[in-house]
């Protein structure tokens, strides 16, 4: 299986997931791993701005990464799965 195809059925597993347990429009928490590096944070900021976010970063003990939780209302499952897949393009960061 290619790697966009792997891809391709984890978000419609995902899409699956989110309609069936949970109520749209609703709040979402995502989770993402990145590199300390203030430029990539910036980028995933960025992706959730203006959209009501309220975004927490926590660096990690050894301050080589960051997490950074966001905490939004998206209006379905497919805003939800677009935003991972804009994030998706940061170079470093890992969805969780």
């Amino acid at each position: 299986m290619s790697p966009d195809n792997k891809t391709d059925a984890f978000y419609k597993k995902l899409k699956e997931q989110l309609s069936d347990t949970s109520i749209w429009p609703g709040p979402y928490l995502y989770k993402f791993i990145v590199p300390s590096d203030a430029a990539k944070i910036k980028q995933i900021e960025d992706i959730f701005d203006h959209t009501g976010a309220v975004i927490n970063r926590k660096q990690s003990r050894t301050g080589k990464y960051t997490s950074v939780s966001v905490n939004v209302r998206m209006k379905d499952p497919d805003a939800v799965i677009a935003k991972y897949k804009e994030v998706g393009e940061v170079e470093g960061v890992i969805s969780l």
